[in-house]
């Protein structure tokens, strides 16, 4: 069956890095785009980052572009979040998702991000 298991998550100082990893199985990760969302408490959960499956193309939420970086390897089927520059504001609860092209989505545990001093 299809799992997705991020990793990565932890606390960081304002202006840390952190590195988001989210291992696939159970469908064919190279010929799929992958997906990053974020939820903080109280709020929607919203799409931070995508990567496509063949080109590699991103596409990044305003509110991250130019600090957060997607990738993939796809002989390891994972999918990564580099996270750079981290402010209060990106603290939330990280989900790595696949949409499958027949409508449903899949989602990880999540792994929780703190950025606080």
């Amino acid at each position: 069956q299809v799992q997705l298991v991020e990793s990565g998550g932890g606390l960081v100082q304002p202006g840390g890095s952190l590195r988001l990893s989210c291992s696939a199985s159970g469908f064919t990760f190279s010929s799929t785009a992958m997906n990053w969302y974020r939820q903080a408490p109280g709020k929607e959960r919203e799409l931070v980052a995508t990567i496509t499956a063949t080109s590699g193309r991103t596409n990044y939420a305003d509110s991250v572009k130019g600090r957060f970086t997607i990738s993939r390897d796809n002989v390891k089927r994972t999918v990564f979040l580099q996270m750079n520059s981290l402010k209060a504001e990106d603290t939330a609860v990280y989900y790595c998702n696949w949409k499958a092209f027949w409508g449903t989505d899949y989602w990880g545990q999540g792994t929780q991000v703190t950025v606080s001093s």
